[in-house]
């Protein structure tokens, strides 16, 4: 079959920019939205499978990016996060079985389109990303981070872009504040005083997001806020008389959930080049057997290798 190559010209001037997308939020997103009737011929679920191959490869055909890695989830209790604080995500459910089965394949699948993928049992995805972050930064490779997740705005600097692919959209840095409320900088200070329901961190009783936003928009940071004390009354929010004692009385708390909060930005990994190679078309395809895929994803998977064929 004749295929037409559809590769960027080599003279064309590219923006450089390295792409960071985290992957268990798009497999999640497929494994609620897909119908939970897709299943191989085994009976097993394929159903998050479809919409993260279907999700990763229009992404790649839509940006072509030069620089991309996939980072996912390991574990929901054996991170680095669960030795400070034990009952760090305690409050969600683990996977089911098939979901688990079904990361695997994602995974798989990531690998055989020649893409750089990382994930760890000590480490969330928003740990790789961090890190890759700062390492291309330091060769001069600003970042757009392909996620939902709130938490990895703090990574941003002017140069860099937060994309919720298929949601909100491409979100630079001076927008964030009218997107989650404070500047990426605050994000995880943030999260310390309001608390995180999603991943189970109290936060310091009494201070709500607005409270939380209002005292570091008046201070700037967790830490000057608690150089402060005897000035938070200053701030405009109800209960702003007292405000200074319940953050005296629960520092220890938020000085806890500010080590939970950040992104790590050091993790041990390869440091190699974020730059796709040739996918195994033979590998995806015997991937697609088992899960007894039809043509769509596999004339998507060619058109890619097109893209990365040489």
């Amino acid at each position: 079959m004749m295929r037409t190559n559809t590769r960027r010209p080599s003279g064309a001037i590219l923006e450089a920019m390295q792409y960071l997308i985290d992957a268990s939020v798009y497999v999640f997103r497929a494994y609620y939205s897909m119908p939970d009737d897709m299943l191989d011929r085994d009976g097993n679920p394929v159903n998050a499978l479809y919409g993260f191959c279907r999700f990763l490869g229009d992404f790649l055909e839509q940006v072509q990016p030069e620089h991309v890695a996939v980072a996912f989830d390991e574990s929901l209790a054996t991170s680095f996060r669960n030795d400070i604080y034990p009952a760090y995500k305690a409050n969600r459910e683990p996977a089911p079985e098939e979901l688990k089965r079904q990361f695997l394949q994602c995974r798989r699948y990531v690998k055989a389109l020649g893409i750089v993928e990382c994930g760890d049992p000590r480490y969330e995805a928003d740990d790789f990303i961090g890190t890759l972050v700062i390492r291309g930064r330091r060769d001069g490779l600003p970042s757009t981070i392909v996620s939902r997740d709130k938490d990895l705005a703090q990574l941003l600097t002017r140069a860099d872009y937060f994309w919720d692919f298929a949601g909100k959209g491409k979100i630079g840095y001076e927008r964030i504040p009218e997107v989650f409320g404070v500047w990426p900088e605050q994000i995880a200070d943030f999260l310390a005083l309001a608390g995180d329901s999603v991943d189970n961190i109290p936060g310091v009783p009494g201070v709500g997001k607005k409270t939380a936003a209002a005292l570091l928009d008046h201070f700037g940071s967790l830490d000057a806020i608690y150089a402060n004390l005897d000035r938070v009354h200053e701030v405009a929010v109800r209960g702003a008389r007292t405000l200074a004692a319940k953050l005296d009385t629960h520092r220890d708390a938020a000085e806890l959930a500010r080590k939970l909060t950040g992104v790590a930005l050091d993790v041990p990994m390869p440091d190699e080049p974020l730059k796709p190679v040739k996918p195994r078309l033979g590998e995806i395809n015997a991937l697609f057997d088992e899960a007894d895929f039809g043509m769509a994803l596999r004339r998507q998977s060619e058109r890619i290798a097109d893209l990365y064929g040489a």
